[in-house]
């Protein structure tokens, strides 16, 4: 039985960094529940907490500085907030940036909803020289208002009493007396009876609420759920009043922080302000040069953790799931069934596993920068360069992710706040080239380019650099057209009020890394294994009885005629090679790979090659061990001497040979462009809640792959090149 079918239910709302999961999980005990809100993926995490005799459930919201929403999530965030089964609110106010918490809780409050503020990081403040006159504060706001430390536990018993008191008060909600202009008291009067037909189940100073929200948020067209007549008499509203000269949203805004003003200094008191280390820190951070200069640094210093710390991991769950299918072969008899069991469910379940350490990691890099408060200046820095191609200044860091693997980078796209942006971000970053590209460049280069030069540098190296250069550049021009067709919209502002610097908790670091790590493994993993299997049956089936009968016959001549066991043993190795490409060729890959030839002999590539792409689908550098199979060359990989060889060796029906420098470079420009990477697909519909941008992601991709390779391989072709 879910929580919310036997308490009550209490929500916990506050700014992004005001400690509002840490006082969760404080309060909880860390005996949370996560799941999704219906419809939108974004993370719904709850948890069981005993008030006396009475179970609630204490609800996490979605991080928000205003009930304002500009975005379907900021909305599910709202709607939890004044509908359903909500008995109160605790909102969690950082006590150092009391008016910006305030805002929040005063809208709250004007909702009405039962609101308990707990005034968290009180330390701080007091450090800081605030003095709060919290019962001043609570007379002023009419709800309770309990200073807490939460990373502390500090002030829980009396933030406990304080919500039962509310939970078992009988008065209802105080709602204060925010003095807004006539004009849009008369705005509100024409509005307000349109809502109720649309609220009618809720209360009047709801209602009234919920009209200054529209007023608010309406112009934003992906909100849902709100009907029509409201939508356009909202429009009709700010179009009149934006005719007679005036601003609806800043009267609404102004007026809440007048009041606010005119409370802060009836109810706090502050020693003179003196520079803090935290300012003169920022001077240095947010420098246009020297502030991105620095992060730099941080990302290398982190991409060289993230390397160095997840590949022993990374090595241990591939040497696992290897000793696992020799394991597995060894004790089920040849045929199908084990087929599927080391091909296609051990293999599909290490390709998933194996992405969880740089998931794990990456997650808890970016939690202590963004915990730490440094990641808001990074975005600050960085937006004046990332807005010049419509992103938004935090997702540099899901960008510059995109270099080591795509999948936690599209998971680390959850720190932007609005949909839009997020989805931007998501659909361009798998253009950075990941690290599993890497090894396809290697090999190419080491096929085609092996001895050559460029002036004083190798033909190698002058490639590598150009695939990483033209990544970045074909990443920010997606991002730029993406932003003016397919998810059209202003550029996004980027208003950050910066938070403290704070020492984050290592608890409240690895829950959040593991929760989105688990979220991973159960979601996106489903899929990817699913996905694994499919392309195992693909690639292995039908079974063709004339090859194997052949090989049957050939591996009893080498039984009988062989003149030693190393010889016997290698002969039967190259036999097991030679079936294995045989009956890869007769499968239905194999036949597809034939009967797409025609498609991509334009770009360079044979039938042969369009099998290692097809098997690529599962990860890139599947491309590789997929070409030593077709090739009949066992234990393949980039620096194989025998598969660089017979990849050289390789001949068109024409008799013109396969891979040339000229087939090489657009090979590595198709893997380059191309999304062949199920993982990625898999995440991008976890994280999008829906199959419609993946499908999109994966056909725009290849359809850009295909362009680019065809221009390269036939541009080249007639500049003469070969």
């Amino acid at each position: 039985m879910s929580p919310s079918e036997s308490s009550r239910q209490v929500l916990i709302a506050g700014n992004p960094n005001s400690g509002k999961s840490t006082l969760f999980n404080a309060l909880s005990g860390g005996s949370a529940h996560v799941g999704n809100y219906p419809g939108v993926t974004v993370d719904r995490t709850s948890a069981r907490l005993r008030l006396g005799a009475e179970d609630i459930e204490l609800v996490d919201v979605p991080g928000m500085y205003s009930l304002t929403a500009s975005s379907p999530e900021e909305q599910l965030a709202v709607n939890a907030l004044t509908e359903g089964e909500t008995r109160a609110v605790i909102c969690v106010v950082d006590a150092t940036t009391l008016e910006r918490g305030l805002y929040l809780a005063l809208q709250l409050i004007e909702s009405g909803v039962s609101v308990v503020i707990a005034l968290n990081m009180m330390d701080s403040a007091e450090r800081l020289g605030l003095r709060i006159d919290t019962e001043r504060l609570s007379q002023l706001l009419g709800s309770p208002v309990i200073p807490v430390v939460a990373t502390k536990r500090r002030g829980l018993d009396a933030l406990r009493a304080a919500l039962g008191d509310e939970l078992a008060s009988a008065r209802g909600p105080e709602n204060v007396d925010v003095v807004y202009p006539a004009e849009l008291e008369a705005d509100l009067a024409k509005l307000v009876p349109v809502v109720a037909q649309w609220r009618s189940e809720t209360a009047a100073s709801q209602q009234r609420a919920v009209a200054l929200w529209c007023l608010l948020s309406l112009g934003e067209d992906s909100l849902r759920g709100v009907p029509d007549d409201v939508r356009r008499l909202t429009h009709d509203i700010r179009t009149a009043a934006s005719a007679q000269g005036r601003n609806v949203d800043l009267e609404i805004i102004s007026s809440r922080y007048a009041w606010l003003d005119e409370a802060l200094v009836q109810a706090v008191d502050m020693e003179d302000p003196r520079p803090t280390w935290s300012e003169r820190i920022d001077r240095v951070l947010t420098h246009p040069v020297m502030g991105l200069v620095i992060f730099a640094v941080v990302m290398f210093l982190i991409f060289e953790a993230l390397f160095a710390g997840a590949d022993p991991l990374i090595s241990a769950i591939e040497r696992l799931t290897g000793f696992m299918q020799a394991q597995a072969a060894a004790i089920l008899p040849a045929g199908v069934l084990q087929d599927l069991i080391v091909e296609g469910i051990i293999a599909g379940v290490g390709n998933v596993i194996v992405f969880a350490p740089q998931i794990l990691m990456l997650f808890l890099f970016i939690g202590f920068l963004e915990d730490s408060g440094y990641l808001a200046r990074v975005a600050f820095t960085i937006d004046r360069v990332m807005k010049g191609v419509g992103l938004h200044g935090k997702a540099f860091v899901p960008l510059l992710s995109g270099f080591a693997c795509a999948v936690p980078a599209v998971m680390a796209t959850r720190t932007i706040e609005r949909r839009r942006d997020r989805l931007v971000t998501m659909l361009a970053l798998p253009l950075m080239s990941c690290s599993a590209r890497l090894p396809i460049y290697i090999l190419v280069v080491g096929t085609v380019f092996a001895g050559q030069s460029v002036g004083w540098f190798s033909a190698g190296a002058v490639a590598l650099f150009s695939m990483y250069t033209l990544s970045v550049l074909v990443t920010l021009a997606a991002a730029a057209l993406l932003r003016r067709t397919v998810l059209p919209g202003p550029v996004p502002t980027f208003v950050l009020e910066m938070p403290p610097y704070r020492w984050p908790s290592a608890q409240i670091l690895w829950i959040n890394a593991w929760r989105r790590l688990r979220i991973f493994l159960v979601d996106a993993g489903t899929i990817i294994l699913a996905m694994t299997i499919l392309l195992w049956a693909l690639l292995s089936f039908p079974k063709s009885t004339e090859v194997t009968e052949h090989y049957a016959a050939e591996r009893e001549r080498v039984e009988q005629s062989a003149t030693s066991e190393a010889d016997k043993a290698e002969a039967l190795r190259a036999l097991d090679s030679q079936e294995a490409a045989d009956q890869l060729g007769n499968s239905f890959g194999g036949r597809f790979g034939h009967a797409i030839e025609p498609t991509i002999r334009p770009i360079g590539f044979d039938w042969q090659i369009g099998v290692g792409i097809i098997g690529a689908f599962a990860a890139r550098e599947v491309f590789i061990s997929t070409l030593g199979i077709v090739f009949g060359i066992g234990d393949a990989d980039e620096e194989n001497k025998p598969l660089r060889q017979a990849l050289r060796d390789a001949r068109h029906a024409d008799g013109t040979p396969v891979m040339t420098p000229l087939s090489g470079i657009s090979l590595m420009v198709f893997f380059l462009l191309a999304c062949q990477c199920m993982s990625t697909i898999a995440v991008v519909r976890r994280e999008s809640g829906s199959w419609k941008w993946p499908v999109f992601l994966f056909s725009y991709m290849t359809v850009l792959a295909y362009l680019a390779s065809l221009a390269v391989y036939q541009g080249g072709q007639l500049l003469g090149f070969v």
